[in-house]
């Protein structure tokens, strides 16, 4: 199977896109729903089948728990973001784990240090994109995860980086992100932002997104409109929305989003939020998901990122085009020294399948 960018905290931006996708909705989010159907599965697979191993190299093993807890994470995120996942996104996800594996046997000292910071940059940046630690613990409890195997997962991957970094000796200069910069101006034009909050009453059934009976949406009409009224007497919105706001994403801090632009929330809703003067209470908005009242913290104007702003993850982004040329066939040759077999049968067949697609595919076959 061809080598993926892989090294990217697959599990942290998982979860990240879940709430993204949320939020370019507007939309509440329901982990309790989710949670009830993520978390017995695997528990009950590996209660009647035990733990087999399903890959192994020198020095390693990838256990069916390992696998399971990852594919379900990626069937609950996926789900969320109304998305399907490829065919043979399980064995994807089991090379990734193998990689990440076969680069742990490499790793110094040095790199599991510079695993560990990262992972922990990398952790902070994720709590502070869901607003709060209540909304991260929510959306860990709906895929079956504790914030240690969260962080174990995620230090395991930025070693492996780490490692596959060095080993590559790959080393972004100054000269090479100034270089980038200069050439890709429309790459770092941030687009106006707005900063808000929200207050929703949903008019859908937040299990089935079935719209609700015709007499329960006209009783929330009348609830979001007598909102609205105690807000322009002077009440406060946070307030009001830890009270009311049906939206778990953003109930527990006020109904405030994150800054968003213009394109990642639904038409009304940003046509709504943009149009809106700062720090005035909007008229009742109307969307798939319910009634919303918007209040505009602040607005960010559309400008271009300055190079000190971005080096360093410009640095990242480069460094990780790099590594995807460079690592395909170093990993292989890592695979082979190891004795890497995924020995699960059915795992195997799906493998060998997809290994075959990829030799034969006209952009692996060489010109004639």
């Amino acid at each position: 199977m061809k080598l993926k960018l892989f090294l990217s905290a697959v599990l942290i931006l998982g979860l990240v896109s879940a709430r993204a996708a949320t939020e370019t909705a507007a939309a509440p989010t329901t982990p309790a729903a989710t949670a009830g159907s993520n978390a017995a599965p695997t528990d009950a697979m590996t209660a009647l089948f035990g733990d087999p191993v399903v890959a192994k190299g020198k020095g390693f093993e990838v256990k069916r728990s390992e696998l399971d807890q990852v594919v379900t994470a990626a069937k609950a995120n996926a789900a969320a973001a109304g998305q399907n996942l490829p065919p043979g996104f399980e064995v994807q996800i089991l090379n990734q784990l193998i990689y990440i594996q076969v680069l742990q046997q490499l790793a110094t000292d040095a790199d599991r240090a510079e695993g560990k910071q990262e992972a922990q940059i990398q952790f902070t940046n994720i709590v502070k994109h869901f607003g709060s630690e209540e909304a991260f613990q929510r959306q860990l409890k709906a895929v079956n995860m504790t914030v240690d195997q969260l962080l174990s997962k995620a230090i395991l991957e930025a070693t492996a980086k780490a490692a596959l970094r060095r080993e590559l000796n790959v080393n972004i200069t100054d000269a090479e992100a100034l270089g980038y910069y200069t050439n890709h101006p429309s790459d770092f034009e941030q687009p106006e932002l707005v900063h808000a909050r929200h207050l929703l009453l949903l008019t859908i059934d937040p299990s089935t997104h079935q719209p609700l009976p015709a007499d329960q949406i006209a009783a929330k009409r009348k609830q979001i409109d007598d909102l609205r009224k105690r807000l322009l007497a002077g009440e406060d919105f946070a307030t009001l929305a830890k009270q009311y706001s049906e939206d778990p994403g953003s109930k527990d801090e006020g109904g405030e989003l994150s800054p968003f632009p213009r394109e990642k929330m639904v038409p009304a809703f940003s046509s709504a939020a943009f149009s809106l003067p700062t720090n005035q209470v909007s008229e009742v908005v109307t969307t798939e998901y319910g009634f919303h009242l918007i209040k505009v913290i602040d607005k960010t104007p559309a400008k271009k990122l300055e190079l000190a702003t971005v080096s360093d993850d410009l640095k990242k982004m480069l460094a990780q085009q790099q590594m995807a040329k460079l690592a395909p066939p170093f990993i292989e040759k890592l695979k082979k020294s190891y004795n890497v077999e995924i020995v699960d049968p059915t795992l195997k067949t799906m493998a060998d399948a997809i290994e075959s697609a990829d030799t034969n595919s006209p952009a692996s076959t060489p010109d004639k």
